[in-house]
């Protein structure tokens, strides 16, 4: 089955918190651009597979049917919930960011 996949705005302010870091802080344009490209192709493979991976282990994110998709080639991560036929990714995070906090606080 494919899903139609949902980017919420928050999911949106997200990405473009992490862009605007890259191209402002770390001054890398091309940085940018690959992330972009990452997170369209990982959206392209969501579709597909959104069904297929794993409820999130945290009981509570569990309970509330978020599960979690690595960026292809980069350290981000989608939390996305299916919706009938939809995915719908609610928050994007860097691997390195406390992200179940930020979920639950």
């Amino acid at each position: 089955m494919e899903y139609k996949v949902v980017i919420t705005s928050n999911a949106e302010e997200d990405l473009d918190s992490f862009i605007d870091y890259l191209v402002n802080e770390k001054g890398s344009i091309q940085a940018a651009k690959n992330v972009i490209e990452d997170f369209a192709d990982t959206v392209h493979c969501l579709a597909t597979v959104a069904n297929n991976l794993k409820l999130c282990d945290d009981p509570r994110l569990k309970k509330l049917g978020y599960r979690r998709i690595n960026f292809l080639r980069h350290r981000y991560f989608m939390m996305y919930r299916i919706v009938e036929d939809k995915a719908i990714v609610d928050n994007i995070f860097h691997s390195l960011q406390d992200y179940e906090s930020h979920m639950l606080g």
